[in-house]
């Protein structure tokens, strides 16, 4: 098989003196000695974007996205910090990234280990291009049939409107949000109030688990990515929307 993006950004981090990689919320990130350096992070909350948040040195993201918005732009929530986004399906060559990522990395790492790197490598472009769904598994056939399903139940209840929240699409009791659907690499999951203590039942179950965030509120996530029953989701609909939603809507639930 051709290499793709996602083993060229590990050969473009892991060749450092003791870089590591860990996975922290969903997307591999590259370390040394305990201090992050990159971040590869594709379809950051339903953005759309291929990219690497590089821990860059000062000045540099001003420099670089005032250059060439195209290729470089401010991440979020590490970009007051000072961090650069670099899209990776831009036309920017892998020998410029691997530059990028070596200033990043010498910028945290010990001065014992900057002083042993030699000649950056050569990176050989990735010969495939990830696909639309790989970017975002909404798209693929699975996450098609996930929305269609979630779209029957959830606009059926009084009132109900689909919006978006940081990329992903969610269904409302008039500007509450009682579902989600959201993908996580290649993982989908639909997401519904339930109540802390419901949550401790549920996760009995291994396709059920408390999503970051929003879990701490009383919200569950049900894993779709290979199986949805279309009960179970109208069941814990259901009970999403009645804890949200006002009277006059439960009124007119009551009545259908």
């Amino acid at each position: 098989m051709e290499r793709d993006i996602h083993q060229a950004v590990r050969d473009v981090c892991l060749w450092l003196p003791e870089a590591e990689e860990f996975l922290s919320h969903g997307s591999p990130n590259f370390k040394v000695r305990g201090k992050t350096f990159a971040s590869y992070v594709v379809n950051h909350h339903g953005d759309g974007r291929v990219a690497l948040w590089l821990n860059a040195a000062r000045g540099a993201q001003e420099l670089y996205v005032g250059a060439d918005p195209k290729r470089f732009f401010v991440p979020p929530y590490a970009g007051p910090r000072g961090w650069l986004g670099v899209h990776l399906d831009k036309g920017l060559s892998w020998v410029r990234i691997a530059a990028l990522v070596r200033e990043a990395y010498e910028k945290v790492a010990p001065a014992p280990l900057t002083s042993t790197l030699g000649k950056t490598p050569v990176i050989k472009t990735p010969g495939r291009k990830l696909t639309p769904s790989e970017i975002n598994p909404m798209q693929s056939a699975r996450g098609k049939a996930l929305l269609k399903i979630m779209r029957k139940i959830c606009l059926d209840f009084p009132e109900a409107r689909e919006a978006v929240q940081f990329g992903y699409p969610v269904w409302q009791a008039g500007k509450k949000t009682f579902s989600w659907a959201r993908c996580e690499g290649e993982r989908l999951s639909a997401c519904f109030w339930v109540g802390v203590d419901q949550q401790h039942l549920l996760t009995a179950d291994a396709r059920y688990r408390v999503p970051q965030y929003m879990g701490h509120n009383g919200w569950i996530a049900l894993d779709v990515t290979n199986d949805c029953d279309p009960d179970e989701v109208a069941a814990l609909a259901l009970q999403s929307y009645r804890h949200f939603a006002l009277r006059r809507m439960m009124q007119s639930l009551s009545l259908a």
